[in-house]
C-alpha cells in the first residue's frame, strides 16, 4: 500500500466517523464540500475576483471525493472571471459517482460581469434550474434550495420549484437563509429535505431553536459560514477567541477544526459544507469529523456561542 493510498484510507475512515444523514432518498456523509470558494482566490461573489488555477480546483474536487465526500453544495452564481463552480464540478467529476449528491441554489442571480441581479421571480426559477442543469451536465438536480432574503412569503416561488420537482427536473427541495415560518409555509406545499442558514460558534445563536425544530421534523440543518463567521464570503477573519484556541491546543487541532467539530456535535441532523481551494485545508476539514469535543470543551464553546451572539 502506497503512502497516498494509506492516507486516503485513513481519512475516509475519518469522514465516516462523523456519521451520515438522509437527504430525501439519498444518504450523505455529514461532512460535505462547499464550492463557493473554488472559482477564485480570495473573496468570493465579487466582480473582478482573481480566478483560481483550473487544475488546482479540479484537483481539490477529485481529492474531496477520494476522501469520501459525497455531498457538494454549489450554485450557478458561484463564479469568477473565467471560472464557474458548476463547470469545475462537471469537469472534475463527470461522469458522476452514483452516491454523489449535488445540491444547488436558486433565487439570486448575477449578470455575466458578476454584478448582482434582483432575486428571481417565480416564473424565472425554471430558467435558473435549467442553467444549473446545463452547467453540471445533468438531466435532473439532486437538491435545489430556494435562497431568499427577507421575511416575505415564499409560497409562489417554492410552489414553482415544487412544479419542477413534479416534472422530474428536481429530485428534492430545500431552503436557504430562511426563518421558521418559511419552513412551515414550504412544508404545506412540498417536502423539504434541508435548511441552509448561517450558523456557527457565536454566529446567530438565535438559530438554536430552529436547528432543533428541523431535527424534530427529520430535516437536515446545513450551516454556512460555520468557519468564516462574520468574515462571510471573504473567509475566516483570524480573530478566534482565547477559548476556541485553548480547545484547539488541547486537541492538537486548528481553530477551524474546532468550529466544524462543534457544529457537527450540535445534533446528528447537522451537516457541514466547508469550502476551500487548498488540498491541505480540505484534508483538515474532513479530519474534523473525527474530533470529539469533551463536555468541558463544549461548556467553554457553548458559553462563547451565547456570549458572542449577545455582543
Amino acid at each position: 500500500m502506497t503512502s497516498q493510498t494509506a492516507q486516503t484510507s485513513q481519512t475516509t475512515q475519518t469522514i465516516t466517523a462523523a456519521g451520515t444523514w438522509r437527504l430525501g432518498d439519498r444518504t450523505v456523509h455529514r461532512i460535505g464540500f462547499g464550492a463557493m470558494r473554488l472559482p477564485q482566490n480570495g473573496e468570493a461573489l465579487v466582480s473582478g475576483a482573481v480566478p483560481r488555477d483550473r487544475g488546482r480546483a479540479v484537483e481539490v474536487l477529485r481529492r474531496a471525493v477520494e476522501l469520501g465526500v459525497n455531498h457538494i453544495d454549489t450554485a450557478a452564481f458561484y463564479f469568477s472571471p473565467l471560472r464557474s463552480a458548476n463547470e469545475l464540478i462537471n469537469r472534475a467529476l463527470a461522469p458522476y459517482p452514483e452516491d454523489l449528491v449535488i445540491a444547488t441554489k436558486v433565487g439570486p442571480g448575477r449578470d455575466p460581469s458578476g454584478e448582482w441581479l434582483p432575486h428571481a421571480r417565480p416564473e424565472q426559477l425554471r430558467g435558473q434550474v435549467e442553467e444549473n442543469l446545463r452547467q453540471l451536465g445533468r438531466d435532473h438536480l439532486d437538491v435545489v434550495n430556494l435562497r431568499i432574503v427577507g421575511a416575505d412569503s415564499i409560497a409562489e416561488r417554492f410552489g414553482a420549484l415544487a412544479e419542477l420537482r413534479q416534472a422530474g427536473l428536481v429530485r428534492h427541495l430545500g431552503l436557504s437563509n430562511v426563518q421558521p415560518h418559511h419552513l412551515d409555509e414550504a412544508l404545506a406545499i412540498a417536502p423539504v429535505v434541508c435548511v441552509q442558514n448561517m450558523y456557527g460558534i457565536g454566529v446567530q445563536p438565535e438559530q438554536d431553536t430552529f436547528l432543533r425544530t428541523c431535527g424534530e421534523r427529520g430535516i437536515a440543518f446545513v450551516p454556512f459560514y460555520s468557519i468564516a463567521g462574520t468574515g462571510r464570503q471573504a473567509g475566516a477573519v483570524g480573530d478566534d477567541s482565547a477559548g476556541v484556541l485553548e480547545v484547539a491546543r488541547a486537541h492538537g487541532a486548528s481553530a477551524a477544526q474546532v468550529r466544524l467539530a462543534w457544529t457537527l456535535q450540535r445534533a446528528p441532523h447537522v451537516l457541514a459544507i466547508p469550502g476551500t481551494g487548498d488540498p491541505e485545508h480540505l484534508a483538515a476539514n474532513v479530519a474534523a469529523g473525527a474530533l470529539r469535543l469533551t463536555s468541558a470543551d463544549l461548556a467553554v464553546l457553548d458559553s462563547l456561542h451565547r456570549a458572542d451572539g449577545a455582543s
